[in-house]
């Protein structure tokens, strides 16, 4: 897979989030992770890297949500559109995002921390996954 190509996928993905947010559909039990309310936006066959899809889901946080230590054996991109959430990959540092930022998480990564940074108010994000084709979105990690 090309950098560029990898790019113009996230490019076009993360374009088409606004619409999708403006009307999700109902998530699916799936998707949804302890404390946190997951949606999928979308996912589409990636013709150009056969057995792969990409994943769009919305993940909202209410105020103190904590996930599981976890993986996702995918590329994942994550923006920030509300709140403030803090991530950290096993031998990574702690980092706190805020609107508009963003952040990777690779296929080998370990999620070892994904919380909302604020006990009073919510957080929302867009994860853009790609991944094995019909491949779960979220491994549980220890």
């Amino acid at each position: 897979m090309t950098i560029a190509k990898l790019a113009s996928l996230l490019v076009c993905l993360m374009s088409v989030a606004v619409e999708f947010q403006q009307a999700p559909k109902a998530a699916s039990s799936d998707d949804v992770q302890r404390d946190a309310k997951v949606t999928r936006l979308m996912s589409k066959d990636l013709a150009d890297f056969p057995g792969k899809e990409g994943l769009m889901i919305t993940v909202v946080y209410p105020p103190g949500a904590v996930d599981p230590i976890h993986r996702h054996n995918a590329h994942a991109f994550v923006y920030v559109l509300e709140g403030s959430i803090v991530m950290q990959v096993k031998g990574g540092k702690e980092v706190t995002l805020t609107p508009g930022q963003t952040y990777y998480e690779g296929p080998d990564n370990i999620h070892v921390v994904g919380r909302n940074a604020s006990q009073t108010k919510p957080a929302k994000f867009v994860v853009v996954l790609v991944k094995n084709k019909n491949a779960p979105a979220v491994v549980p990690a220890s």
